[in-house]
């Protein structure tokens, strides 16, 4: 059997999927959820093949949910997105599900997805959500998972991000949080009025900079109102420097 999850806020889209897949006698449905805070249970419990994942829903989106997940399952996406942002979906090779789809088109989804699951040896393949595709909440919180619970920061409350290894440290005044994303995606996805990478592993709030201290050799740190050093790179500096208008 084949097991599948089915994660939308709305009833409707999901009968709809359900009735859709009672032609395919191998698929098992084994939970129906309502939001990304029961997906991510219902993932971490059944370990489905295949989840029909919406993209806007309640608390947090489907693209937050999967963040959350360190192997999520195959994916097709039951969306409301316009044209422009399903030819993203489809320039990563993404499936997706237009609402309202029909059965012809649900069928080829699935078999597109069958297909790629028999020639993979039943291994899905994890896709990147393109940027132009990401929601505008995510711009203004982070949600990680932190000992089975799913905490939202608004990237106000945050001081600093650090690398560490394949994850990042995210800072709060009072709190740290692991995130299994690079300081690359964090430095495109902040605002960058609001936030700047300062040294290969260090990304600022610039709200939270009290003063820049000089050492030696002409090199530079940044102290947060924490009490927090931050080096600064050469080139951290001087971009630094000119947002702050030195």
């Amino acid at each position: 059997m084949i097991k599948t999850v089915l994660i939308d806020d709305e009833p409707l889209a999901r009968s709809i999927v359900r009735e859709y897949l009672q032609a395919y006698p191998e698929m098992e449905i084994l939970q129906e959820c309502n939001d990304g805070f029961e997906g991510v249970k219902a993932i971490a419990q059944h370990k489905p093949d295949l989840i029909f994942l919406d993209i806007q829903m309640p608390k947090i989106n489907g693209f937050e949910m999967l963040e959350l997940i360190e192997q999520p399952p195959a994916v097709i996406f039951t969306t409301a997105f316009d044209e422009y942002a399903i030819k993203a979906f489809e320039a990563h090779a993404i499936d997706y599900l237009l609402k309202p789809f029909s059965k012809d088109r649900f069928d080829k989804a699935l078999q597109k997805w069958l297909a790629q699951r028999q020639q993979h040896d039943g291994k899905s393949k994890t896709m990147l959500m393109p940027e132009e595709v990401r929601q505008p909440e995510e711009r203004n919180r982070i949600v990680v998972k932190e000992a089975g619970n799913i905490r939202i920061i608004p990237v106000n409350e945050i001081q600093h991000i650090e690398a560490y290894d394949d994850y990042v440290k995210i800072y709060t005044a009072k709190e740290m949080f692991l995130k299994k994303k690079t300081m690359s995606f964090y430095e495109q996805i902040l605002d960058p009025s609001q936030f700047i990478r300062v040294h290969r592993s260090y990304i600022m709030q610039l709200s939270h900079l009290t003063r820049i201290e000089p050492l030696e050799k002409d090199t530079h740190v940044a102290l947060l109102k924490s009490g927090v050093r931050i080096p600064l790179s050469k080139t951290g500096y001087s971009k630094l420097k000119s947002v702050l208008g030195m």
